[in-house]
Formats: C-alpha cells, sequence, structure tokens
C-alpha cells in the first residue's frame, strides 16, 4: 500500500488525483491562498446567512472571519465536493493538515508510524483552533460538521517532536521548532510585547505582538498566535494585517506591462523622479485585506496628467506599499492603545522589516517617511529562518529565550535605521489623497469585460 499526499493548488487536480486515489491513508495537505469568489463560490456567503453571528461568527474563538483564505473552509469544500474524501473520512483512512503536518508526516516515516502533528501557529491559521485553549474548538468543528479524528495533534512552536525517520540523510536529527512563517519572522527579529515587524515579499504582512493579552480587532485586524516557545510557556499573541498585493505590483511593472525588465530596477527608475507627480497606484487586483476587506475593489492608477511618465507610475507602485503598510499599522496602534506599543528612550516606535523587497532603500525611506517613524531593517533580512532557528535551538538547549531576545534590544551596528525626512503636513496631505484612491477602487469588480 502506497502513501499519498496530496497538494491542494488547483482544486479540480485535487479531484482528479482523488479518482486516483489509493487505498492507504491520505494526508490531506491544503496550502495556498485561493481567491474566494472563483475557486469557493458558495461557502463563505453561505455560512455568513446561516451563522447568527455572520462573518464574525467564530472571531471569539478562532480570532479569525469566516473566510476561504483559511483552512476549514477548504476541508468543506472537500469534503461536499469530492467523493473519495467523503469515503476515506468515513473508512476512518483519511488525515488532514497543514504544510508543517505534510513535512513532519514524512519526516518522521509517513505510513510507517509518521507523526500528525501541527505547531499552535499553522494551527491558529486554520479557523478550527481556539485561540485561548490552544486545542480544536469543539463547538466550531460540530457547527461546520468537520470530524476531529482528521485533524492533527498540536505542539507548541518550540519542543522535540519526533526525530527524523529512516531513508532520510540525517536519520535521527530531532524535529524541535515548527513555526508558521509570519510568525517565525516575528521571533527572528525578536519582538517582544508591543513590538511590531512588517515582511514584504509578493504580499506583505505585519503582526504586533501583544504579548498574553488576546485583543479583539474593531479594525479588521486577525487576533492570531505569536509564538509559543515551550509546551510550558506563555502563549504570545498578536493582532496581524495581511497586504494581499506588495512585490506582486512590482512584478506586474514587470510581466505585464514591460516597464522594467528586472525587479531591481524599480529603485533607480522611481528615482528618476523627486516624487510622484500626484499619481496615486491602489494594487486591489483582488480585492483589499485588512482593513478595508475589500472584495468588490480593483486596482487603479489615478492622478495622471499630460507629464506623467513611467517614473512617477514606477514610485506610486513603491509608495502604494508604504500606503498599506501604514493602515494596518495605524489600525494596530487603535487596536492595542498607548500601552499596546513599545517606544524607546527617544519615544519613537520602530517598525522592524524583513524579506526580499527591503533590500530596496528608497522603499524604506518611503516607509519610514509614510509612518513618521523610523524603519529598522536587519543586516540579514530572511528572519523567518532564524526565527526557526531560535525556536529549534531554544527546544535542545543550545541558547536560552533571554538570549534570543537581548538580540533585539539594542540595534546593532550593521542594522540601517531609515528615519522620516518630511514633515508632519506633507504626510497628512499624502495620506487623504491616498485615501481618496483607495475609496475609488470600490465597487470596481463587476465592471464589464
Amino acid at each position: 500500500m502506497s502513501d499519498l499526499i496530496i497538494d491542494i493548488l488547483l482544486l479540480k487536480f485535487l479531484q482528479l488525483c482523488f479518482e486516483f486515489h489509493c487505498s492507504s491513508k491520505h494526508l490531506i495537505n491544503v496550502i495556498g491562498e485561493i481567491n474566494d469568489l472563483i475557486i469557493f463560490p458558495l461557502h463563505p456567503r453561505k455560512l455568513e446567512k446561516e451563522l447568527s453571528g455572520g462573518r464574525t461568527h467564530f472571531v471569539q474563538t478562532c480570532g479569525l472571519p469566516i473566510s476561504t483564505y483559511f483552512s476549514a473552509l477548504k476541508v468543506l469544500w472537500l469534503m461536499e465536493n469530492v467523493d473519495a474524501v467523503k469515503q476515506a473520512i468515513e473508512k476512518g483512512d483519511a488525515l488532514f493538515g497543514t504544510i508543517d503536518t505534510w513535512l513532519i508526516w514524512n519526516l518522521t516515516g509517513g505510513v510507517k508510524g509518521g507523526l500528525h502533528v501541527t505547531d499552535v501557529s499553522n494551527a491558529s491559521r486554520t479557523m478550527l483552533m481556539n485561540i485561548k485553549t490552544l486545542d480544536w474548538d469543539k463547538p466550531t468543528l460540530e457547527t461546520l460538521g468537520i470530524p476531529a479524528g482528521i485533524l492533527p495533534k498540536i505542539v507548541s512552536n518550540s519542543e522535540i517532536i519526533g526525530n527524523v525517520g529512516k531513508g532520510w540523510p540525517v536519520t535521527g536529527l530531532p524535529i524541535a521548532g515548527c513555526l508558521g512563517d509570519q510568525h517565525a519572522a516575528m521571533l527572528g527579529q525578536a519582538c517582544r510585547k508591543g513590538e511590531a515587524k512588517s515582511t514584504y515579499g509578493t504580499g506583505a504582512f505585519i503582526l504586533l505582538n501583544t504579548g498574553e493579552d488576546v485583543i479583539q480587532s474593531k479594525h479588521w485586524l486577525l487576533t492570531t498566535l505569536a509564538f509559543k516557545l515551550g509546551p510550558k510557556a506563555p502563549t504570545n499573541y498578536a493582532l496581524e494585517g495581511s497586504i494581499a498585493i506588495a512585490g506582486a505590483a512590482v512584478q506586474w511593472l514587470r510581466d505585464s506591462l514591460g516597464i522594467i525588465s528586472s525587479a531591481s530596477e524599480i529603485e533607480e527608475l522611481a528615482k528618476q523622479v523627486e516624487s510622484t507627480g500626484g499619481v496615486y497606484f491602489v494594487p486591489a487586483f483582488n480585492g483589499l485585506f485588512a482593513p478595508w476587506w475589500r472584495d468588490d475593489a480593483r486596482g487603479v492608477c489615478i492622478g495622471i496628467t499630460r507629464f506623467t511618465n513611467k517614473a512617477h507610475i514606477a514610485r506610486a507602485v513603491l509608495e502604494s506599499m508604504c500606503f498599506q503598510v501604514k493602515d494596518v499599522l495605524e489600525s494596530m496602534h487603535k487596536d492595542a492603545g498607548e500601552k499596546g506599543e513599545h517606544r524607546n528612550a527617544k519615544g519613537e516606535f520602530l517598525l522592524r522589516v524583513d524579506g526580499g523587497a527591503t533590500v530596496n532603500n528608497l522603499l524604506m525611506q518611503s516607509q519610514a517617511d509614510l509612518l513618521g517613524c523610523p524603519v529598522v531593517r536587519p543586516a540579514d533580512i530572511e528572519t523567518t529562518a532564524l526565527g526557526a532557528a531560535y525556536a529549534a535551538g531554544l527546544a535542545v538547549g543550545v541558547w536560552k529565550e533571554e538570549e534570543i531576545f537581548a538580540s533585539g534590544e539594542k540595534v546593532k551596528m550593521t542594522d540601517t535605521i531609515f528615519r522620516p525626512l518630511i514633515d508632519e503636513n506633507l504626510r497628512k496631505k499624502k495620506v487623504d489623497s491616498w485615501c481618496k484612491a483607495v475609496e475609488r477602487t470600490f465597487g470596481l469588480a463587476d465592471l464589464s469585460i
């Protein structure tokens, strides 16, 4: 009997795979960010109408709104639309998990005794875990009709989960650290309570550590786990805002418009002009995420005049990332309050940044200008890998927790600090103009082709 591991990237492909499935246990690996209006046209709206709390029905328990961005609705779709999945569940022959579940399952033996686990940070993204008890929420499972038996065991981010099985080059090596991407980046940045980080990649993800306080957002941010560094360690929570299009907008300039031939060219092109010339670009290609959450929004580029050139547009694309991060951070500050944010001896709130796009100095300077606070870029911008290493090293005694966070208490000599260079009056004018541009994106999803 063979092991069938299914990566759900295209559900049609998934269905075909199940039609050709084997009789062994199946690990259903749900990954990817799939557009809820195209791939999943029914579940979100259906559930919102059926449940008393509407879109926020599960927020008090899982911290998340009803959305196909999270795993629960993917499972429901599979259970209702793929016969092989329904039959496998009825036979007790199906397992469900996230990408870390799939990795650990295979590393520890797969069908030959593999461990079926996930960590608290990844579990918090399924819409099925109670963020206070850190266990699968029984009322939620009952409401959605998802059997608890298919779900993995939930462990902390830093503990010896198991050992690598036979057949791997590192057989016997302990698996000791497991975190979601953004949670690992936050740990890699050594963010304590009241400190925030922003990761710039294809999208952008901003997290503010709220310590042991579970803060329910009033501005459509997500309440999530930051990290839990051991089975008996306290749980750190966070507010999170996700931006769908950040670096992807640069890719769009390159691949769709041909304005640049490589992503690295955008900085030099944008520096050819001192400002956007009144041009504002809102990359709502598939709607807007936090704090707007408008799936009817579509991208706009406004303020164009006869004198607008490609350099103005390139600069507007870079600034669009910064405006979106500012929108999210302002919402976080409102939710957390003054006591919920840490300031240095100078009274400054520092935004820690990482990710591939942060090599762009103009982008980072624009971010500081629009935030009105310093932006700190570490010498090593790949903090996700560093965070995972911290968690694993902590579990096996390579270092202690205080040593990890001591690394973030002082800005290292090798870090780069970008400080605001524009005055508050200009900043306010630019933000007001951005908000006008955002409002123009609403209600455009039904434009005729």
